[in-house]
């Protein structure tokens, strides 16, 4: 299979089409970026500082770390489990399963933070046997949990599935014949093969569950020190005119997209890398 490689623009249009592109990523990112960062530094880092400091900024900072943590792992289990069942095996319904997992995609996000209100919610299908027993689901963890889950769900499992079905089932059939066992195949052939895209999915789902708002929006309650993740406390910030509490808050989003950002170039170099080795072979 040729492989087709980057060439450099060889036309004064060229150059300007390109130059287009980057004056207009410079226009609806690097700006707005720029803005966040001199907005939060207005009056001095130390007035920035201080408003991270602030007792409802570490809770929600705490809270947005804890419901990451919490979803981000999930959604990797179910990812491998979804790429494996779709690529290694055929079974009725696989075109629905698959249109599924790319159902939060095509929703808003504040339709996916509805959906446990109007089921766990105080008048809700499940609400008064969770208020007869005393189980909290909206307004507290479990629904920042499930409504961030829904919204990160196709995330690493649409990075594993073509690569797996590129891959096909031979290493696996191959262990198998030799003896190996399912989990031995698993860690010993599956996994090392799809690790980068594995960790490709889930940077993405993690960024994405950081910075979720409509979703939580809708489930949190907004209450201050609780609820509130710091997408959430960003707005309540700036709806109270602490407008450099609110976009110091907003630089520290904006600093871990940066992060996430250079994590999943650095991914996209080796996972690309390890691709063109393994079509080469």
């Amino acid at each position: 299979m040729r492989t087709l490689t980057a060439k450099r623009p060889a036309s004064v249009g060229a150059y300007l089409l390109v130059a287009a592109g980057l004056s207009w990523l410079a226009l609806v990112i690097l700006l707005p970026l720029a803005a966040v960062f001199i907005q939060a530094l207005a009056k001095g880092s130390e007035a920035a500082l201080s408003a991270l400091k602030e007792p409802d900024a570490i809770s929600a900072v705490k809270l947005t770390l804890l419901v990451a943590a919490i979803c981000v792992p999930l959604n990797a289990v179910f990812g491998l489990a979804a790429a494996w069942s779709v690529a290694k095996f055929d079974f009725k319904g696989k075109g629905l399963f698959l249109t599924l997992i790319d159902l939060p995609f095509s929703i808003s996000p504040v339709v996916s933070g509805l959906v446990w209100v109007l089921l766990f919610g105080a008048n809700g299908w499940f609400g008064s046997f969770l208020e007869h027993n005393h189980i909290k689901i909206v307004f507290a963890l479990p629904g920042l949990v499930l409504a961030t889950l829904l919204v990160t769900l196709p995330f690493t499992a649409r990075e594993l599935i073509p690569l797996m079905q590129d891959q096909g089932s031979d290493e696996e059939t191959a262990a198998v014949t030799l003896g190996a066992g399912g989990w031995t195949t698993f860690f010993s052939v599956t996994l090392p093969n799809v690790k980068w895209a594995l960790l490709y999915g889930v940077l993405l789902s993690n960024a994405r569950a950081m910075g979720e708002f409509g979703a939580v929006s809708v489930v949190s309650g907004h209450i201050r020190g609780l609820t509130n993740t710091l997408p959430l406390h960003v707005e309540v910030l700036y709806n109270e005119y602490d407008f450099v509490g609110a976009f110091a808050t907003a630089s520290l989003l904006a600093g871990l997209a940066l992060i996430t950002l250079i994590l999943k170039t650095g991914l996209e170099w080796r996972y690309a890398g390890e691709l063109s080795a393994s079509r080469r072979h």
